[in-house]
């Protein structure tokens, strides 16, 4: 199968688009022709070894797992012994994060456990958008931030992958939403659902008078002392991306900052089938839909992910794999 394999770390001139065994999947693992991918910041953080801790996870001098991509849309093209929720031909989408990723790829392995099937309705693009970023919106705002209906929430990084999820998911729940943007991404932003929107070119929402119950930041530049201020009493301040120095002061300060009423720290996705079955019933009732900035064929991923560490993409940038 054709995969885009990296053998060292570096930037995205070290992938390559080469043919490799097609994987075989264990007992409780799903075979799945990809039709369709998705990009996620965790690519590029793996690629480049960035933050170094990465390296915990994906190997100390090279890259033990050498296929990127978690977010996969396809059809079930083989199934461990043990495996009864899917069958060959299944359309299923989901995060194969776990799996050590491999979304890249024509074929890839995923946990059953890790897949879902697609909505009828959503074309295999779509889906591809919605795992990892979903879900970790989900996660940051629900679980992380105990996000409650009527709760003041406010997104910085509103018009990105996570973002524009972020919005819709803090409206499902009830939540009055504040969106952060730039100035070319108000009217997107708005129409997601946000109450209201701040251009950051303009306004710093920190200096600001109105307080937040809840601050969920998947972007931005601000310190976290900055978050604190920007929060009600007893607010929650919910890092899910930004700059590595925004990751270090939010692991290394959060529980220190947090020894009053205002708690700030970090979260990391955990995907899980009860999370994504969520998810998937938000879709299919139209309260959540995912915006695609771009789509990109396979054999230009390093271009997708170059676009993506511009830090500028309108919501989820897609990898067409196959004909659907």
């Amino acid at each position: 199968m054709k995969a885009i394999v990296y053998e060292k770390y570096g930037s995205p001139d070290v992938l390559e688009l080469k043919e490799v065994a097609k994987p075989v999947p264990k007992d409780d693992e799903v075979l799945v022709k990809v039709i369709a991918a998705s990009v996620n910041p965790a690519d590029w953080h793996l690629l480049l070894a960035e933050p170094f801790m990465a390296r915990m996870y994906s190997g100390l001098l090279r890259p033990k797992y050498t296929i990127l991509g978690a977010d996969i849309a396809g059809r079930v093209e083989a199934i461990g012994a043990n495996v009864n929720r899917f069958k060959p031909g299944d359309e299923v989408f989901g995060d194969i994060f776990e799996s050590h990723g491999g979304a890249f790829a024509e074929y890839a392995i995923g946990l059953e456990k890790a897949l879902a099937l697609k909505p009828a309705a959503m074309s295999f693009d779509e889906a591809a958008a919605v795992p990892l970023a979903s879900v970790t919106a989900l996660q940051g705002l629900r679980d992380k931030g105990h996000l409650k209906a009527g709760q003041k929430v406010l997104i910085n990084g509103a018009s990105g992958g996570v973002g524009t999820f972020a919005v819709q998911i803090a409206k499902a729940l009830g939540a009055d939403v504040t969106g952060v943007c730039s100035t070319k991404n108000l009217d997107l932003v708005r129409s997601l659902g946000a109450d209201h929107v701040i251009d950051y070119t303009k306004e710093d929402f920190t200096k600001g008078e109105k307080r937040y119950d809840l601050i969920f930041g998947v972007n931005g530049f601000h310190p976290i002392a900055d978050y604190k201020r920007a929060l009600a009493p007893h607010g929650t301040y919910v890092m899910a991306g930004g700059s590595g120095n925004q990751m270090f002061q939010a692991i290394a300060l959060g529980p220190w900052l947090s020894m009053g009423n205002k708690k700030l720290g970090s979260m990391m996705a955990k995907p899980n089938q009860n999370d994504l079955a969520f998810i998937k019933e938000l879709l299919e009732t139209g309260k959540l839909k995912p915006v695609i900035d771009r789509r990109f064929p396979l054999k230009e991923v390093a271009d997708a992910i170059r676009y993506l560490l511009e830090g500028h993409a309108r919501g989820k940038v897609v990898i067409t794999v196959a004909p659907k």
